[in-house]
């Protein structure tokens, strides 16, 4: 039996959160912090880069919808990070575009400089001038 999709698994879209044309939202089954969201287009292309304009505009309005929600729901919620993950290489595991919505909470590590640059370790906590 071929192995499908998890993103295209019509039991697996069943669980969407929230979407918008496009594109549709599920919790991250390994979130990060709670609340973590990511945004998927309906159809099956590999990454950000194959995205069409329109599931690119969707998913841009869908992040500010579910940024809205997230932080009108969890008062503690005082950030986000957001992240795409494009090729093995950068860590996608995966292989259908989707795109990361991260809330961030004062305390959720102990030093958050630096960001998303955390994905090499040795480069998170830079000072800029």
């Amino acid at each position: 039996m071929k192995n499908i999709c998890p993103f295209c698994d019509p039991e697996r879209k069943k669980e969407k959160v929230g979407e918008n044309g496009a594109v549709f939202a599920l919790e991250d089954r390994f979130p990060v912090t709670p609340g973590h969201m990511l945004i998927i287009p309906h159809r099956h292309t590999a990454d950000y880069f194959t995205m069409t304009t329109q599931e690119i505009q969707d998913t841009e309005d869908l992040i500010r919808y579910l940024r809205d929600k997230i932080t009108s729901e969890d008062p503690t919620v005082l950030g986000f990070n957001i992240g795409i993950n494009c090729g093995e290489t950068a860590g996608q595991s995966v292989m259908h575009a989707h795109i990361h919505l991260i809330p961030r909470r004062k305390g959720d590590t102990e030093n958050p400089l630096g960001g998303v640059r955390g994905v090499i370790p040795w480069k998170r906590g830079y000072k800029h001038i």
